[in-house]
């Protein structure tokens, strides 16, 4: 099964080279699991006559009339014209037309597939497969056609999708049953009545019928998801089994100052839940890598704080990463003024930090007096050396790539605990499949005293009321973000668009009367941190700004939302931006200015953040609209590249994959069981086909 593809007959190196280069295909077994997209009843010929023009493919068998090469250079094409007794098709090829044209013969039949287009009243069909029609049937049976996706490239070289097809039936000629030895528990197999390996890639590449179609289908799906459970189960366990880590063993008088003085709000029960799990994994002497979920406004940052000072009660320093300088800065000042009065040293590290401040941060965090150093990415530079790093949490973690993450293990002799923090809702389906290597904890209520933020779309005519409703918030002291779609960071026409924008808003709100911020990418990293702190005192009442202010920016006095050409914008993404208000006592708003051209997937997501401010449902909803493999930043692996299975129409599956493989993990974590020894066998066969991180 490993055998280079071009040792395949038919294959060769040429053809080879374009099945790595195109496909992927490198093997025989990369080739069995390139797997067709739909069957062809090859028995089923269509009329040209009676061509349905919505049709999404036909086929159509007919003598080749004439063939003719049209224009010159860019514009050359070659043209053949079919009948079939009802009608004429006209086939058409731009490419590959020298191979094409000495392939074809007049007066020949043909059997061609395509997608049919109508021109003039004329059928016409633009690079079809085409092969020498003859009559043959399997025994009069219903023959399945297996049809694969290709390329324009591979088919200029006559690897169309029934090529592929042809190329996958001779592979299965050459191998046999004992090149599939069972890879699942005889006991799964028995239960769930799955049919074997070898039953399941032929029948779903060539079906003896489409009952065997179907139970080759959910047998191969049921193993992509029953053995990515397994790793990530697998990954988790030996984790909580043999990786040590620091033990904080106990709550001492920063804690308990801290929480009994100066926390001056009640904890939801969510965050207290959260409290527990962290002290139980940080309490065990074994590495804590625990991923925290909450939407935005749930109290991930308390959590963490309240972590830190465990840590700090056992005589361990805290780091806390963010994704950005303005987000680092947040940090610091909340967590500053929540322990001004606390006899802990907090510092600042980011790449504004002058030469001589990074100098003194760097003797602190080495010989011990910092307590927590908040910072971007500059607190895993090699210069910055711990005396005793125990916690490290990381802020919006997809941010960061694995490499980076990775730094923070080797900041001590043991590695510290690692708590990770998203505030990007993640559906269970996902966090199952993405994430189920790590222990797992969600904040699912929000603070008391959190009024829900009024969602409504408005159509541009309706702009002057939009500006008149922003005017009534700002005379009641209120502030107001109105933020514009980022297609590109560096687009020109991006930047044309917000400057076109900020001159409308300044006609709305005239200097000297109201004061207007703007952020932008394009900005320098100084103005842009001025043009903020303007905003977050107070001096300014609007912020005008692209989606830079999409994570973690907190002013709790900013009580409207706009966003402009809102249907431009993916559903988290709107999800994300409307948390920027809402965030303290007042009632907040969030309006979704459109045009009136909108796609019904655009009223889709507008429709469901009207309806719901709960982020888990948003989050649902966006991996139904998007699909698992769209969903930005869930994890930097191939995780979620499943060839067959859809963890969204096929989450009954995954859960009964994830509890089987959860029942084997308990039972026999090291895999020795006689009875497991098909999955240890399978698991290292793949071994080294999962680039995953131990920090997610």
């Amino acid at each position: 099964m490993s055998s280079p593809i071009e040792y395949l007959k038919g294959v060769g190196p040429l053809k080879g080279e374009m099945l790595k280069k195109e496909l992927g295909i490198f093997t025989f077994k990369d080739l069995l699991e390139y797997y067709p997209f739909r069957h062809l009843d090859k028995t089923r010929v269509d009329k040209i006559a009676s061509i349905d023009p919505g049709a999404d493919f036909v086929q159509v068998a007919g003598r080749l009339t004439g063939i003719e090469l049209i224009g010159e250079k860019r514009g050359r094409r070659l043209i053949a014209h079919l009948q079939d007794g009802t009608g004429e098709m006209e086939l058409t090829w731009f490419q590959g037309i020298n191979w094409v044209e000495k392939t074809l013969q007049s007066g020949q039949a043909y059997l061609v597939f395509g997608k049919p287009a109508f021109f003039m009243g004329k059928v016409q069909m633009v690079h079809p497969e085409i092969e020498i029609f003859t009559l043959e049937k399997a025994d009069g049976k219903k023959f399945l056609e297996p049809i694969y996706s290709s390329t324009e490239k591979l088919k200029t070289r006559g690897l169309h999708g029934r090529a592929i097809g042809k190329l996958t039936y001779a592979l299965l000629q050459v191998i046999s049953e004992k090149d599939f030895p069972e890879n699942l528990p005889a006991g799964i197999i028995e239960k769930y009545r799955f049919i074997s390996r070898w039953e399941a890639f032929n029948n779903i590449h060539f079906p003896s019928s489409e009952k065997m179609y179907t139970h080759a289908v959910r047998r191969l799906k049921f193993e992509e998801l029953f053995f990515a459970q397994l790793r990530l189960g697998l990954i988790r366990s030996t984790r909580h089994r043999f990786s040590k880590g620091w033990t904080f063993d106990k709550v001492g008088d920063h804690f308990n100052t801290f929480y009994s003085k100066y926390l001056v709000f009640e904890l939801t029960n969510a965050q207290k839940r959260v409290l527990k799990e962290i002290r139980k994994d940080t309490g065990t002497g074994r590495q804590m890598n625990r991923l925290l979920q909450g939407d935005v406004g749930s109290g991930k940052t308390i959590v963490a704080l309240l972590s830190m000072l465990i840590a700090a009660d056992n005589g361990f320093q805290s780091v806390l990463m963010a994704p950005t300088e303005i987000l680092a800065n947040q940090h610091f000042n909340g967590l500053s003024e929540m322990l001004r009065d606390m006899p802990l040293s907090v510092k600042l590290l980011t790449g504004s930090t002058s030469p001589k401040k990074r100098r003194e941060i760097l003797k602190d965090c080495e010989d011990g007096s910092l307590t927590i150093l908040i910072g971007t990415h500059a607190v895993i530079e090699e210069k910055v050396v711990f005396k005793n790093l125990g916690f490290a949490v990381i802020d919006e973690q997809h941010k960061f790539g694995v490499a980076q993450r990775a730094k923070l293990w080797h900041k001590n002799s043991l590695p510290p605990h690692i708590l990770v923090m998203t505030a990007t809702p993640i559906p269970r389906t996902l966090a199952l499949t993405a994430y189920g290597d790590l222990d797992y904890s969600v904040i699912d209520e929000l603070p008391p005293g959190r009024q829900p933020v009024e969602t409504i779309q408005r159509f541009e005519n309706k702009r002057p009321q939009v500006m008149d409703f922003l005017r009534k918030e700002i005379s009641k002291g209120r502030q107001a973000y109105i933020v514009y779609p980022l297609i590109e960071e560096s687009s020109t026409l991006d930047y044309e668009n917000l400057m076109k924008g900020f001159e409308e808003i300044k006609s709305f709100f005239p200097e000297p009367k109201y004061w207007i911020s703007m952020v932008h990418g394009r900005q320098k990293a100084e103005q842009k941190e001025t043009n903020m702190r303007r905003f977050v005192t107070g001096d300014t009442q609007l912020m005008v700004s692209t989606t830079v202010i999409e994570v973690g920016v907190n002013i709790p006095n900013a009580s409207v939302m706009v966003i402009e050409s809102a249907e431009k914008f993916g559903l988290s993404q709107l999800h994300q931006l409307r948390g920027r208000v809402g965030r303290g006592s007042e009632k907040s708003f969030c309006i979704l200015l459109t045009g009136y051209k909108i796609s019904n997937d655009a009223k889709d997501r507008l429709k469901i953040l009207c309806d719901t401010n709960d982020g888990f449902k948003v989050a649902e909803k966006d991996l139904e609209i998007r699909g698992p493999g769209d969903i930005e930043g869930t994890r930097q692996s191939g995780l979620l590249n499943f060839k067959l299975a859809n963890i969204v129409q096929d989450r009954v599956m995954l859960e009964v994959a994830k509890n089987l493989a959860a029942l084997v993990i308990d039972k026999d974590p090291d895999l020795t069981l006689a009875e497991n020894l098909p999955l240890k066998n399978y698991l290292q066969l793949q071994k080294g086909k999962t680039p995953w991180s131990k920090i997610s």
